[in-house]
């Protein structure tokens, strides 16, 4: 198991990455302080989440959350899978959609087996 680095453990650069998490999480999830063995990729990796999970645009975080979710489920990142769904309630997603959005993954898992299983041509195009 990777180290997680501790507030009194980590370096200055780190202190202040951890800060800025903890006014946006209200704690430093550990999937962070794995990170923090390296301080520019942990400062990378808060930038992207900050550029494209926090930031405003044009998905609610709501939706966000609930696609994180379902990549995590897919690709069988328990830990992520977990962390997004209590994400997703944290910012307003209830009980009916997260399992509305389970009912979906688990279709199209499916789905995406048969087609797949026997090579169907695509016959719709964007």
């Amino acid at each position: 198991m990777t180290k997680l680095i501790s507030d009194e453990e980590a370096t200055a650069q780190v202190k202040d990455i951890f800060e800025d998490i903890k006014k946006n999480f209200g704690m430093v999830p550990n999937f962070f302080r794995a990170q923090a063995v390296d301080p520019e990729w942990l400062s990378l990796n808060w930038e992207r989440e900050k550029a494209i999970m926090l930031k405003e645009s044009s998905l609610e975080r709501k939706t966000k959350e609930l696609i994180a979710m379902t990549v995590s489920l897919v690709k069988n990142c328990n830990y992520c899978a977990l962390a997004h769904e209590a994400m997703a309630r944290q910012v307003g997603a209830s009980e009916e959609e997260i399992l509305e959005a389970k009912k979906v993954i688990e279709l199209f898992s499916s789905f995406n087996s048969i087609a797949d299983s026997l090579r169907v041509p695509c016959d719709i195009t964007p």
